[in-house]
This record gives C-alpha cells, structure tokens and sequence, in this order.
C-alpha cells in the first residue's frame, strides 16, 4: 500500500499571461514534516491554496490518497490550514474559535467540550478557553490558530508562513513546538516558509522553490551539503561560489590552483561552479593555506566573527570564525576535499541525482 497521502502531478497554475507555477511534480508521505521554502513569488503559497481547495489548478492533477480532488471543495477536502494572520474571529472567546468547526459539523456539546479542552491541552493553552483573543499574546494566538486546525483531526496540516510575525526568541521556541506537536499528532505537516533556517530546523524534507519550480527537494542536510544550482546553494545557507573547470573526476581547478574534491561524473575541462561553506573554511598564516585572503571587513555575531576578504584575483570570501581578524591582513585559507561542492551548470535535478549514483558509495 502506497505511504503517498498528497500527491502533485504535471501542476501548472496561470493568472492571465503569468504563469505562477510551472509544471509541479511532488509526492508528500503520511506522517513527515515538510516545507515549501523559497522567495516571495516562488508559488510556494500558490501549491498550499492549491491542496487546500482555495483555488483551482490551470491544468494537471492534484491527488488525495491516491484520488484526484481538483473539484473537490475546501471544505470536505481531508486538510486544514493555519493561516499567516491566524484568522481568528475577534468576537469569539478561545474555546469559541477553536469550537467554531466543530459545530459546523453539528456535534454534541459534550463531544465538542471534550475535542476542545484535548486541542488547548495540545498547545498548552490549558485554562485559556474563557480568554478574549485580543487578551493573548501572539505566541498564544498562535496556538489557538493551531488549536482550530488539529480540533477536526486532519490528515494533513498546512501552515502558511505562522511565524512569520513572531519575535526572534518566539519564533524558536514555536519551532520546537511545532516539531513536538507533529511527534504527537503523526499527520502529515507542510509549512510554507522563506525562512531557510527555519526550514532546516523544522523538517523532514524540504522542497525548494523559485519562479514557480522546484529546484531541489531532498533533506536538510542533502540539500545544504549538496545543492544542485547557484539559486539552491546561494538561498539555503551563505556561500562561497567561484567559477572553476572540472579537470577529471575528483579533481576541480579554481583560482589559478587545482585541488582534490568528492564529485565526479562531469566532462574533463567541463566548466562548473565550486561551492564552499564559509564555516568550513579554517583561517591560517599567510601563505601557509590554499588560498591567500586580505581581510576587508568583519562583524562580530555572537558566537563567530564573520568575515569578508579577497583573493589576488578580487572573489570575495565570507569566512565563518570564531578568532577575529585584523582588518587589512592578509590570511591563508585551507578546507578539505570533502568541503568543496562542485556543481554543473545548468544541471536539472534528476540528472544530479543520476550522476550521483554512478559514483556515490566508492
């Protein structure tokens, strides 16, 4: 039996001459947590609406465990949303709001009493039922949008952008309660971000997307360590990217020099883009690393100095340290093979993954 619970085939979206989304092919499994991540105007929020029943698709399929559900209305689609501003009804106390679908669905008043008090005592809102909305925090009205969602027990939740308008310090600490509330529940979460941390914190699968495409889906960490374009490699994370040639498997050339790296399966003297995470990139004497720097500028972060120099041949480096560095000073840089990231140009996703598997493993 198959595990696919969403599923999105040859999906294109058209507002007039715009073409909002082009050609969407996902598959979404019962139970993890994902995100759409990417720009404003990625179509990201158009796929959300799209599932959720809020518009309809200018061609292709849109599937429910397994059937198609293009003409199905929002309402008797098997999904809920927790919405960017909450949409809470400001009229109604907490246990109204979160009460609201319920007596839409005409349920007795004891059942009704019961859902409510397990979805607050979810969110931890235990003993706010009595509670005006505009009495709460954000935080809290937060939950209670949440609160409103899970009630109905759907089989996937999706959440667009709901922490977009919380504090720093908030926003985190709902992170983990977003992960401990999809540990709960086991249903299917898609969160629509633009957010790159968030979405690397918060899940399981992460698909990327700009201009109205995915660019790459895959984990956290596959799409961090190995991102398939410059779009990908320079939105999720920070990034060195210097133009280069592969000049065999696991050899790469940039900056006058050749170095040992991991990738393989390219052409020989095939022009490529080398990527190389500022956190990976050790600060040593001058002349003493693999690439020479002069210090341009730096910001104290906390917990690491970030850094901006250049080369002899004006790349700009960001470099990730927890020392600082003298203005002015010229420094060597030295990485391992396993840090640089070679990728092809113009490279689509499936022919990444399939260039991958000829030589991941030896």
């Amino acid at each position: 039996m198959s595990n696919i619970i969403v599923e999105l085939k040859h999906v294109g979206k058209r507002y007039g001459d715009t073409q909002v989304l082009k050609d969407i092919n996902i598959e979404i499994e019962q139970g993890k947590f994902y995100t759409l991540l990417g720009p404003s105007g990625s179509g990201k929020t158009t796929i959300l609406r799209a599932i959720a029943g809020f518009l309809d698709v200018s061609e292709g399929e849109v599937l429910f465990d397994g059937k198609r559900i293009n003409d199905v209305p929002a309402n008797q689609r098997k999904v809920n949303t927790v919405f960017q501003d909450y949409a809470l009804f400001p009229h109604l106390n907490v246990f109204d709001n979160v009460a609201f679908g319920l007596r839409l669905h005409r349920m007795s008043k004891q059942d009704i009493q019961t859902k409510v008090e397990d979805a607050l005592k979810m969110v931890r809102l235990q003993g706010y039922a009595d509670r005006e909305i505009s009495e709460l925090s954000g935080g809290q009205q937060q939950r209670v949008a949440i609160a409103r969602a899970i009630v109905l027990e759907p089989q996937v939740l999706l959440l667009d952008e709901p922490l977009s308008a919380l504090d720093a310090k908030l926003r985190k600490d709902m992170q983990y309660e977003l992960r401990e509330l999809h540990e709960l529940l086991g249903i299917t979460f898609l969160f629509v971000t633009h957010d790159q941390e968030e979405a690397l914190a918060l899940s399981d699968e992460i698909f990327v997307m700009n201009d109205g495409e995915v660019q790459q889906s895959g984990t956290p960490v596959d799409i961090y360590d190995e991102p398939v374009n410059h779009f990908v490699a320079d939105f999720i994370g920070e990034s060195n990217i210097i133009q280069g040639h592969m000049i065999k498997d696991f050899l790469v050339e940039f900056n006058g020099k050749r170095f040992e790296c991991a990738d393989a399966g390219m052409r020989p003297n095939e022009p490529v883009e080398v990527v190389l995470r500022p956190e990976d990139l050790d600060i040593t004497p001058a002349n003493s690393g693999k690439v020479n720097v002069e210090v341009d500028t730096q910001l104290f972060r906390g917990d690491y100095y970030e850094i901006v120099g250049y080369d002899d041949l004006k790349n700009e480096w960001l470099i990730h340290s927890t020392n600082p560095a003298k203005d002015g000073e010229t420094v060597g840089l030295t990485f391992d093979p396993e840090d640089i990231h070679v990728m092809r140009l113009n490279e689509s996703e499936e022919d990444f993954d399939a260039r991958l598997e000829t030589y991941e493993g030896e």
